[in-house]
């Protein structure tokens, strides 16, 4: 985050929130100690050295500007548009309709001991499942923190479509890409199981696809690994997600919230992310992130639109999914 930047989060903190300067700690400062927390993982005590304040100083306004950019979460988080005909992006102009991409990604937290086993993942790391969505600008469309690293992300996706609060909107005439984690269900496109699909069974030494099976697995995997980057920059950005911190859960899961709202605040203020760039071969366009802005795609339909409300393999989407399949190999078969 840039001078820039972090001024206008703090403008933005003071005119919607209702924040302001105390007696001896203004708000920049305050916005600063909620920062090292989340970029650098300090514990109080650490940040408390670091601005010369006492441990209850620093509790009372991290918590007050958490409970502050949380309360933004309607402006910082985007709103997708769909893939349109005028599409000429080859990643993703074969999905008409596409909205972005969704995966579920672990956090490592501490929980009691008598919480342990629910939040034990398969690979025995003690985390929360997080489910995130985000657009084809890697800026983050809904978020669902705080499911047990137990959960599987299907279970994880059919709360976040069917809970009656802060649920996930999917219009019946759009979609996400996700993985073989999920149903292929109406508002969710999957990839042909049993067919190639990772990324590395698609390098120079592998043959090109060989069906409209395999065709549509290497484009879908080459557009939904933008969630994959999107789980990168973030952890990239934000050193308390990759370590449990110290906090009780409640507050841990907030504090993950945090970190996916003001991921998108920076991508939409920088013009160019620099965390993005130690990744390499970046896949957006930073340019066109100014018509992504918008409301959070959750609670309840206001538009008149009929939306996604269940998770549930049909053959109806299947054979929607194999029409993409034959129209991108047709398309290829008139190429050559």
């Amino acid at each position: 985050m840039d001078r820039n930047c972090f001024g206008r989060l703090c403008l933005l903190l003071r005119e919607r929130m209702g924040l302001g300067d105390r007696k001896y700690v203004s708000l920049e400062e305050q916005v600063s100690m909620l920062l090292s927390l989340l970029a650098h993982h300090k514990k109080n005590r650490i940040v408390g050295y670091d601005f010369i304040r006492s441990g209850q100083t620093v509790s009372r306004y991290i918590h007050e500007v958490l409970r502050g950019v949380i309360g933004l979460h309607e402006v910082f988080m985007s709103k997708p548009t769909p893939v349109d005909e005028n599409c000429d992006d080859p990643r993703w102009k074969w999905f008409k309709g596409c909205l972005g991409a969704l995966d579920g990604t672990y956090i490592d937290v501490r929980v009691s001991v008598g919480d342990a086993p629910r939040y034990r993942t398969r690979k025995g790391h003690i985390a929360t499942n997080t489910l995130a969505v985000c657009d084809r600008f890697m800026r983050f469309v809904y978020v669902l923190p705080g499911w047990e690293g137990s959960a599987a992300d299907a279970r994880v996706l059919r709360d976040a479509v069917t809970r009656e609060v802060d649920n996930l909107r999917v219009p019946k005439d759009c979609y996400y890409l996700c993985d073989n984690g999920y149903a292929n269900s109406e508002g969710f496109l999957t990839p042909f199981k049993g067919v190639r699909y990772h990324l590395k069974e698609w390098g120079p030494a592998a043959h090109k696809p060989q069906n409209p099976q395999e065709l549509f697995n290497m484009r879908h995997t080459m557009a939904r690994n933008i969630i994959e980057r999107a789980f990168a920059v973030l952890k990239m950005r934000w050193g308390i997600l990759r370590s449990a911190s110290f906090y009780p859960i409640e507050t841990q899961t907030r504090l993950i919230m945090a970190c996916f709202i003001l991921h998108n605040f920076i991508r939409s203020q920088m013009q160019v992310d620099p965390v993005e760039l130690e990744l390499g071969d970046a896949t957006v366009d930073l340019e066109d992130l100014d018509h992504a802005n918008g409301d959070i795609s959750a609670g309840p339909a206001r538009d008149g639109r009929e939306y996604v409300d269940a998770v549930e393999s049909t053959p109806a989407w299947n054979q929607t999914r194999t029409e993409i399949a034959e129209f991108m190999w047709n398309n290829a078969q008139l190429r050559q």
